[in-house]
């Protein structure tokens, strides 16, 4: 209570809740200062939630959830939102609550502690104040009856000592005879050779052991570090190093690992400076400059993220430059070849290219009707986008419509890829279809039916025109929930390889540079090496957790592979 004013039940403080426009719900509150009005949107609301189902790692339900209620069109900030808001709000709930059972109803607090820590399922069921406070009243009545039978028992028991010691002073000589001493013992204070010393023990104040860590293959070398799964990969250039990101909610913040060939394997921390953007929650999509530039000397990282907002990075963990206009969730990030420009898609149903020195929107193009999942750069300045609205949008910068539309899938697109020499576009989908489009014509050359679930992505082979093996056929890799991995002739529109090892689905695939293998990776933690040619299974490797995307160096004698336990492995096929 504050200034002797009792603090009023849940019932009598909050007396009046309704709907208002707009979605607001107002709760009538008494306050020493007189009536006032406490106003919880259900867009916060909704946010609150959103926000920590993405903290928990269900980055999947977060998604619909977003979807459905709407949270792209919200006007909260997410970045000033603290992490745990959710939490840290239901536990100064349940504090209130604590404080209401702990108070009596003339106002005076009750000495003691609860009975019993108090649950949330416990503070919103009905009478559960008043129970408790019965509960608390008859356990302080049990404490004080307790505490008044132990007083008496102790003053009963001091007053027959008294009597004892009187008696015992007028016969000092008969008690001394009835206790003489043994052979000789002495007697200390009274009681035979010490007899009251305490015997001690020493224990150790600590218990020491080695850490048992998972073995890996001899072919393998993992990174351990993030406390929570990691999603997205990416290799930097001749020297190796490997940048991966991940959601790590009890930090907000993302890692780089790094393995140089000649060094120790070091994990960096990138930290941005300012506090909003340590608040920000995981990473979702990361692409390494150098991966498209051959020009580049790789030291630059760009990575979109949960919180709406796009980054790049130094080689060293300092943050360049933050790019913000999205709002909501980026779920795509691509650099252009040229590497002036980056690509971003997201929830917001917009895709937006950046200035990647300036860090300057140059152009959002709000085309889709429903967010945007990926983005695929055709050349320097034109891109093609798909979405859950099924459809794939071709854009041109400084183009206020786009080039080209294409229609066809009857579910959400996932994924969309050029083909090496930009004439051909590859689409997958939840429709369980792989499609071909041209630029050419307005249907798809190819509709390529054989998987039996969704199709979470699609990969190029780095082969045919425009390529560095012009000799070798193009080949077009899909991968499916159905936990099988297709090769497909694009240019007769077969399937010439099912590959049917993994027991999961399979979310990612990685041509060798030179083309001639596959890398497969599942949630059922393999990893599985495969010859294009012939489809046979060359290598495997059974990580720690579900893998969620592998990669190949540039030289092609490694696979990075990023784990949902938060591993990092790394396979040097040359073992």
């Amino acid at each position: 209570p504050r200034g002797g004013v009792p603090v009023q039940g849940v019932a009598e403080t909050f007396n009046r809740l309704h709907f208002a426009e707009g979605g607001s719900h107002f709760v009538k509150t008494s306050s020493l200062r007189g009536e006032a009005k406490m106003s919880i949107t259900s867009d916060e609301v909704n946010f609150l939630v959103y926000r920590y189902l993405q903290e928990s790692g269900f980055s999947h339900s977060a998604f619909t959830f977003g979807i459905e209620s709407h949270i792209s069109q919200s006007n909260i900030n997410g970045t000033l939102v603290p992490p745990a808001a959710l939490i840290s709000i239901l536990q100064k709930g349940l504090q209130y609550v604590e404080a209401e059972i702990s108070i009596n109803e003339d106002g005076t607090v009750f000495d003691g502690r609860p009975i019993e820590s108090l649950s949330l399922i416990d503070a919103v069921m009905p009478d559960v104040v008043q129970t408790r406070q019965q509960a608390f009243r008859e356990k302080l009545a049990q404490q004080q009856a307790s505490a008044a039978a132990a007083a008496a028992a102790a003053a009963a028991a001091a007053a027959a000592a008294a009597a004892t010691a009187t008696a015992a002073a007028t016969t000092p000589t008969a008690v001394s005879q009835q206790n003489p001493p043994k052979n000789g013992e002495a007697t200390v204070n009274g009681e035979e050779n010490g007899a009251h010393t305490l015997s001690t023990q020493n224990f150790p104040s600590q218990v020491t052991g080695e850490q048992v860590g998972a073995t890996a293959s001899s072919c393998a070398v993992a990174q351990p570090g993030h406390l929570s799964y990691v999603y997205s990969l990416s290799w930097a250039g001749e020297s190796d190093p490997v940048f991966n990101g991940k959601t790590r909610p009890t930090e907000h913040c993302f890692y780089c690992s790094m393995m140089t060939r000649g060094q120790r394997p070091r994990i960096k921390q990138l930290r941005a400076c300012v506090s909003a953007m340590i608040l920000s929650t995981g990473v979702t999509c990361i692409d390494a400059w150098n991966t498209h530039s051959p020009q580049s000397d790789g030291t630059l990282l760009a990575t979109g993220s949960y919180d709406g907002f796009a980054r790049i990075w130094t080689e060293d963990g300092n943050l360049a430059s933050t790019l913000g206009q999205h709002k909501g969730p980026i779920f795509a990030l691509k650099w252009n070849k040229k590497g002036n420009y980056i690509l971003s898609a997201g929830v917001d149903k917009t895709t937006i290219i950046w200035d990647a020195h300036t860090g300057e929107a140059k152009q959002q193009f709000p085309f889709h009707s429903a967010p945007a999942l990926d983005v695929d750069w055709q050349n320097n300045t034109t891109f093609a986008s798909c979405s859950t609205d099924m459809c794939i949008h071709v854009c041109r910068l400084g183009c206020d419509r786009p080039v080209k539309t294409f229609q066809g899938h009857t579910n959400e697109v996932n994924a969309i890829k050029w083909d090496p020499s930009g004439m051909l576009l590859a689409s997958c989908s939840d429709d369980m279809t792989l499609k071909i489009w041209s630029m050419k014509q307005d249907t798809c050359v190819h509709d390529l039916q054989a998987h039996s679930k969704e199709i979470y992505t699609i990969k190029w082979s780095p082969t045919g025109p425009a390529t560095s093996n012009p000799n070798s056929s193009i080949m077009l890799a899909s991968a499916s929930f159905d936990s099988t991995v297709r090769l497909w002739d694009v240019e007769r529109g077969v399937c010439t390889h099912t590959l049917t090892k993994h027991q999961e689905p399979v979310y990612s695939v990685a041509f060798s540079p030179d083309g001639k293998y596959l890398a497969s990776g599942s949630f059922d933690k393999c990893v599985h090496i495969w010859n294009t040619q012939s489809g046979s299974l060359v290598h495997s490797y059974r990580g720690t957790g579900g893998i969620f995307e592998v990669c190949w160096n540039a030289r092609g004698d490694k696979v990075g592979a990023s784990a949902s336990d938060g591993s990092v492995c790394v396979l040097d096929l040359r073992k």
